[in-house]
């Protein structure tokens, strides 16, 4: 079963481009890649994949230096004529086995451009640190993340709530059932061999044995990820206990109640960020575009899916019978996945998002996410209570230069005009949890309504 993703558009739209570059996607392991692009394949007349954790597949880069020689020995083993090469798509996977093979593409884009090249890997950054002469400007990136809630309902078959959840705003006869469809997807997340199975079985229990691989997968590679035994120690140390953190900030120094110092924890993360298993999130002062991330303060973090999250936390059982999952894990879980549906939309570029903090004496403030639309930094309060108790969010609101706020929570779509305790007027809009990925779109319309 091959799923539509959302960067297909990118895809094709790269295939018709004369300009095009070679096409490097990057991601975690199993997050999709290999089967994204024998999906998109199909476009094509011909077609030839390589995988260079085969050496015979390596051998190609390892027996020739020039790239029209590699052409004439792929085109003539997979019988297809060189008239066709136009018309014909070369993926190289797992090219991260070869940095000589990512230097080469440079080589295929300046002499071979009528070649349509694309190339994955997941251990990509890893790699790129040993290539001596990476082809800067020569390359695209395309970036693949975990399926979001809207992939996750053309997954299910639900076409016509999609055209729902892109309606702005949202019509309140379809907010139930969008409702009942994010509290699914919010359990079991966003890997695409998860969502599958979940499909044949619809039985939690059927799913414990894939996020146990997947898991187990992203600790085996810490030997690849590590150079010393002591860092593979504290890698192995944070992806155990990271998940039990996740409502709070990340203390480097003694992190996972160990003795490991800040810089050894700080490298750890790092690494896995190379890996694209956790993201570390900053926090910002700013208050207008574009937010600067103070590396000075202590980040969040985000693990690459929620599903993922639940599972090594064993709620899954827990959330299923909630009716609002707002408080699931101390209230950490929807932050999570709403933080995960915005990074989906980063598909050709790796920024994080950011929060914003206070931190003066007796005046702490931290707001969930801020958001740039135009000239504005537009604040993001996630799962909060009634607006009286928005007290970070007023914070914000009372020094910022436009009326304009968000609150993401588990009721109905809405916008109502509100005031802080210090009198300041302002537009708060209330958007259901089911919304993340449809974020750019309300900010558009948040700043196009009236202010009184």
């Amino acid at each position: 079963m091959a799923f539509k993703r959302s960067v297909e558009t990118y895809l094709h739209d790269w295939k018709i481009n004369p300009s095009r570059k070679p096409l490097i996607i990057r991601g975690a392991r199993q997050v999709g890649k290999t089967t994204l692009v024998k999906d998109f394949a199909r476009s094509y007349a011909h077609f030839i994949m390589l995988n260079l954790e085969k050496a015979t597949d390596r051998r190609y880069f390892e027996d020739f230096d020039d790239v029209k020689t590699i052409c004439e020995a792929l085109f003539l083993t997979y019988n297809i004529p060189l008239l066709e090469i136009h018309n014909t798509l070369l993926f190289i996977d797992e090219i991260q086995e070869s940095p000589k093979a990512i230097q080469l593409l440079r080589f295929f884009y300046e002499e071979m451009p009528a070649l349509h090249i694309i190339s994955a890997g997941s251990l990509l950054e890893f790699a790129i640190q040993r290539v001596k002469n990476f082809p800067v400007g020569r390359v695209e990136f395309l970036y693949l993340h975990p399926m979001n809630f809207e992939e996750y309902l053309e997954a299910i078959g639900r076409e016509a709530i999609i055209e729902q959840l892109k309606m702005v705003p949202v019509k309140p006869a379809a907010h139930q059932v969008l409702m009942d469809q994010f509290h699914r997807y919010a359990i079991i997340g966003g890997m695409p061999e998860i969502i599958k199975t979940d499909i044949d079985k619809n039985n939690l229990a059927d799913l414990t044995r894939i996020y146990e691989s997947i898991w187990g997968t992203y600790k085996n590679d810490v030997e690849k990820y590590t150079t010393s035994d002591n860092e593979r120690k504290i890698i192995k140390h944070i992806m155990d206990t990271a998940p039990l953190y996740l409502d709070e900030r990340v203390k480097f120094q003694g992190f996972g109640n160990s003795s490991y110092r800040s810089r050894e924890v700080s490298e750890a993360f790092r690494t896995l960020e190379d890996a694209k298993i956790i993201r570390l999130i900053y926090p910002t002062t700013d208050m207008q575009p574009p937010p600067r991330a103070d590396l000075k303060k202590s980040p969040r973090f985000q693990i690459l899916d929620t599903g993922l999250v639940n599972y090594t936390l064993s709620i899954q059982a827990q959330m299923l019978g909630m009716n609002d999952l707002s408080s699931a894990y101390k209230g950490a879980v929807i932050p999570h996945l709403i933080t995960q549906e915005l990074i989906s939309l980063q598909t050709i570029s790796p920024n994080n998002p950011n929060f914003w903090v206070r931190e003066k004496s007796q005046s702490n403030a931290e707001v969930d996410l801020v958001l740039v639309h135009r000239e504005f930094l537009i604040p993001v309060e996630i799962k909060s209570g009634s607006t009286g108790s928005l007290r970070s969010l007023h914070q914000f609101i009372d020094a910022a230069d436009h009326p304009y706020a968000i609150r993401i929570y588990g009721g109905a779509f809405s916008i109502e005009k509100a005031i802080t305790p210090n009198k300041t007027s302002y537009l708060l809009m209330n958007l259901p949890y089911y919304l993340g990925t449809q974020l750019p779109a309300y900010l558009t319309w948040l700043v196009q309504q009236e202010v009184i």
